[in-house]
């Protein structure tokens, strides 16, 4: 594998300060040599993460639906779904497509929208002039999210038919597949998705708090009220409504990671007891076994931990002791070459082979939060007598970044739009039709198969998406009709925005 020698030029860079005295580690993990390396002081990135960061954030507005505002950015979109909503005589105009076709789940929608104001949250301050470009993403999210959740004990989980989109390959703007509109209720609950949309309006409201204050509180308000009946009628969106989420967002995890999570949020945004109280009576109910590590739109026990040994560690929240050690027995289950985490032979953490980008990009992330709020307690972790410090978490957060963004064996950057090589025919159907500028005609729902099955590459450039990845031998073919490797998603995206913004800073490059 041909990685060159500066990858072993890695960041030890805390939040703010630079630490003098850095250890890299190698290349290749066997048992415990990577905890023993050499020392370098490192000055020069592999990469402009701060280019990476600023395309990663362009990249939501590719994702938009409804009426396109005057400063969008992604021109070769346009407006689409203008009438979303109507079939029940409500307005679900806006939000965002979640991947390359044209439904609006709300399961993954609210996921994303809870890890972008988290990304904001742990690293926004060192994001300069991106935050505004957050801040917009984020309420792009959360206006369709109050939208969805106008009415008590309903929320609007789903506007498209995903079996009869799916059939057709056809620009969102050209959509004329039906528009139904799907809910859940007292009825027909959903906790999952409702406690996840609770969690996106408590996270936003962190994020609006100073810069707009009126806004930050009709979002905590409306969360809380969401959870309510995310906790009060119990039951999973994937029985209620089956043939409609499944498999494409079907819950596997069950509703409980959803209401642990929910709470989380709701007692940083409001600072009420209750909720602090809901997670010490049902935090043991709720919570799952240790070897859950996998983080991702569906399973949020590890992100709640995570959140909760914040709680412990920074806010000193002692009743929340044991999930320093539940965050840790994450951490330790990542150590590679100590731990049964599978990685690619090129480094890559690899998970699954469907969308397996998103949980590098959650956990890198996860790393970096959590190695925030170690340094800030002076803690570190014990796996198994082998002390891991804040810095190495961050060496292995940033090794997964790098891996992402071209060090890799391909040299292939996954991030489209960003560096000399990157997937040119990424499974999307906007993305890969002609724009409506260049081709002003309808193109019917079939006709586009003819450009979906084709070798060439995509017209227009989905600046900032993150695909699916590389396979377990880190091979990569770049074919459209291969959703697993190289369709794009929104919640791969989220959290990679606060990593990046971490290491642009680290690197002096904002």
């Amino acid at each position: 594998m041909a990685f060159s020698v500066s990858l072993f030029l890695i960041t030890c860079i805390s939040i703010v300060v630079l630490v003098p005295h850095c250890d890299a580690f190698p290349l290749h993990y066997t048992h415990h040599r990577w905890l023993h390396p050499h020392h370098h002081h490192p000055h020069i990135a592999n990469h402009n993460y701060r280019d990476a960061l600023t395309k990663s954030i362009m990249f939501f507005e590719g994702q938009r639906s409804g009426k396109l505002p005057p400063n969008q950015r992604m021109s070769w979109r346009r407006d689409s779904g203008l009438y979303d909503g109507s079939a029940l005589h409500v307005d679900l105009v806006g939000g965002y497509y979640d991947a390359g076709d044209n439904v609006k789940f709300g399961f993954p929608m609210a996921f994303t929208m809870t890890m972008l104001s988290w990304s904001v949250l742990e690293f926004g301050g060192l994001m300069k002039g991106e935050l505004q470009n957050a801040r917009e993403a984020i309420r792009w999210g959360t206006d369709y999210l109050l939208k969805a959740t106008a009415y008590p004990n309903t929320i609007f989980v789903q506007v498209g038919d995903a079996k009869k989109d799916h059939a057709c390959w056809e620009r969102p703007e050209d959509m004329d597949t039906p528009r139904s509109v799907f809910k859940i209720d007292s009825n027909n609950p959903g906790s999952e998705v409702a406690a996840e949309t609770a969690a996106a309006l408590a996270a936003a409201s962190l994020v609006f708090r100073r810069s707009d204050p009126m806004y930050s509180k009709t979002l905590a308000r409306r969360a809380i009220r969401v959870f309510q009946f995310a906790d009060k009628y119990r039951g999973s969106y994937s029985n209620a409504l089956k043939p409609v989420v499944c498999p494409f967002y079907c819950s596997y995890s069950g509703y409980q990671d959803e209401l642990l999570w929910g709470a989380a949020w709701l007692h940083k945004a409001t600072k009420n007891p209750m909720y602090l109280n809901y997670i010490q009576v049902n935090g043991q109910i709720l919570v799952a076994a240790e070897y859950d590590n996998t983080f991702g739109w569906d399973n949020k026990h590890v992100g709640a931990r995570i959140l909760l040994s914040k709680e412990f560690l920074v806010q000193k929240e002692q009743s929340l002791h044991d999930y320093k050690g539940h965050a840790d027995n994450f951490v330790c289950s990542l150590i590679p070459g100590a731990s049964s985490a599978q990685y690619t032979p090129g480094g890559l953490l690899f998970k699954m082979s469907d969308s397996n980008m998103q949980y590098v990009t959650s956990t890198s992330f996860l790393l970096l939060a959590y190695a925030k709020y170690l340094t800030s307690s002076h803690s570190v972790v014990n796996c198994g007598g082998t002390t891991v410090t804040p810095n190495m978490l961050r060496r292995i957060a940033k090794k997964q970044v790098d891996y992402l963004l071209g060090d890799n064996p391909l040299r292939m950057s996954y991030m489209v739009g960003y560096g000399p090589k990157y997937p040119q025919r990424i499974h999307h159907r906007g993305s890969s039709l002609p724009s409506i500028a260049v081709h002003p005609g309808k193109i019917q729902c079939s006709a586009g198969f003819t450009v979906m099955n084709s070798q060439s590459p995509n017209p227009n450039i989905l600046v900032g998406a993150i695909v699916g990845g590389p396979d377990l031998h880190d091979r990569f073919p770049d074919q459209r009709s291969d959703y697993e490797q190289s369709e794009p998603a929104t919640y791969m995206n989220a959290p990679l925005v606060g990593a990046l913004a971490y290491l642009a800073h680290s690197f002096g490059q904002l």
